[in-house]
């Protein structure tokens, strides 16, 4: 196959509504999970939860807003099957990286997090990875007008 076959549009695969649908349940589930975590009450926690709760920078926050809100607007696009969301979703990828790094290096939040919390972020961070990958293939493959 010819390098630049990859790229001629075709016709748009079966599995590709099933995909953006799953896509936009994920981020829907980001939206509910952020809401919860802004609103959640501190002193209802645990004290290691709590610990970590309250030594999360607001820029950490900030970042997990904008990556599920711009994950979520953005598949809705792909559902919708617009360019735009592809940009939507590499906002969204920026911010989650933003997020994972605050996660890592902001030292009170990672020590009390645990390995548990920290694997889900990096499962949360791979799936979003994957997500703008779809997007961007979908594009490539003429499937987003």
């Amino acid at each position: 196959m010819d390098s630049d076959d990859r790229f001629t549009p075709r016709p748009i695969a079966p599995w590709f509504i099933i995909a953006a649908v799953a896509s936009l349940l994920f981020m829907g589930f980001g939206v509910v999970s952020f809401v919860m975590h802004i609103f959640a009450d501190p002193n209802a926690m645990p004290l290691d939860q709590r610990a970590a709760y309250l030594a999360e920078p607001t820029w950490v926050k900030i970042a997990y807003g904008v990556a599920v809100f711009a994950g979520l607007g953005g598949t809705v696009l792909l559902v919708m099957r617009r360019r735009l969301g592809e940009w939507a979703l590499l906002v969204s990828l920026i911010a989650v990286l933003i997020w994972l790094a605050g996660l890592i290096l902001v030292t009170p939040l990672r020590e009390n997090m645990s390995a548990n919390d920290l694997l889900v972020a990096m499962v949360v961070s791979a799936l979003t990875w994957t997500i703008y990958w779809f997007a961007r293939h979908s594009r490539q493959r003429g499937w987003l007008r």
